[in-house]
């Protein structure tokens, strides 16, 4: 299939993108690599008015060290994080999954921001970031702020983002050396989305998270806890029950597979 008709509009800077936001009649979309909005204009999933493209913009690729904080730009792409470009434990953690997501070609152009200001539960950042902690970088009208990787994803397709706003970067933790992560996720073949999705990362303090579900990516708390407790593993029994207090609406083909992920990962954390 073919997209609606749209008009497009290649922004020069941020300003730029900022103010056609603004003065967009009808509904308007930031593109940037344009590997998650593309298929699903294609599939006439999304019809905007106005596309906004944003893949010439200066200042949102950069990856920078700044003591505890890593920044990453949202316009980095897969690739770059695949091939290691972010330093450290936190970019060793990344790398595992930027080099799972889909296939070369779409890592090439596929951003980190857009995949997770478009928010499709069964992308890998949103859940992957999220086990990472940190806060979002956001650019609206009224200058820049920030949002923590807790409350940006709201639900499926879904975020924290205002109607003129741009997700413009990351800031996240420079994990220690004696920082443990795991990641697993379930696919049918590589290169598809997920079906499930366990991320686990011990910093300061574990985070444990289910994605791939059918709203937003959560928290498994009671994960956390024990192995903040000291648990070096978590049996897919034990997963289950986790996972089952915070999404009782699960069958039990998909409280199986989300507890497998979520077991692999701490198993990959501590392997």
């Amino acid at each position: 299939m073919k997209s609606a008709k749209f008009d497009h509009q290649r922004a020069a800077s941020l300003d730029d993108a900022l103010k056609a936001l603004g003065n967009a009649d009808g509904e308007a979309r930031i593109m940037g690599g344009g590997q998650s909005l593309g298929p699903m204009m294609n599939l006439r999933l999304a019809q905007p008015d106005l596309l906004i493209d944003i893949s010439r913009v200066g200042g949102l690729d950069g990856i920078e060290v700044s003591g505890d904080v890593i920044r990453v730009g949202a316009r980095v792409t897969h690739a770059r994080v695949e091939d290691g470009e972010v330093p450290g434990v936190t970019g060793a953690y990344m790398q595992t999954v930027a080099s799972g997501i889909s296939y070369r070609s779409v890592r090439n152009r596929g951003t980190i921001g857009g995949s997770v200001a478009h928010a499709d539960p069964s992308a890998d950042w949103p859940s992957a970031l999220l086990a990472l902690g940190g806060d979002v970088v956001i650019a609206g009208q009224d200058g820049e702020r920030r949002m923590p990787l807790d409350d940006f994803q709201v639900g499926p397709f879904a975020t924290g983002l205002g109607f003129e706003e741009i997700l413009t970067g990351f800031e996240l933790p420079a994990l220690s050396d004696s920082a443990k992560c795991g990641y697993y996720k379930v696919n049918r073949k590589p290169g598809e989305f997920a079906d499930a999705i366990g991320a686990v990362v011990i910093g300061v303090s574990p985070r444990v998270v289910c994605g791939a579900t059918e709203a937003a990516p959560f928290r498994v708390s009671v994960a956390e806890e024990k192995l903040a407790a000291g648990a070096t593993e978590i049996s897919v029994a034990d997963a289950r029950d986790m996972i089952a207090v915070h999404e009782p609406g699960f069958d039990d083909y998909d409280l199986q597979i989300h507890a497998v992920a979520l077991s692999r990962a701490v198993g990959r954390a501590f392997a």
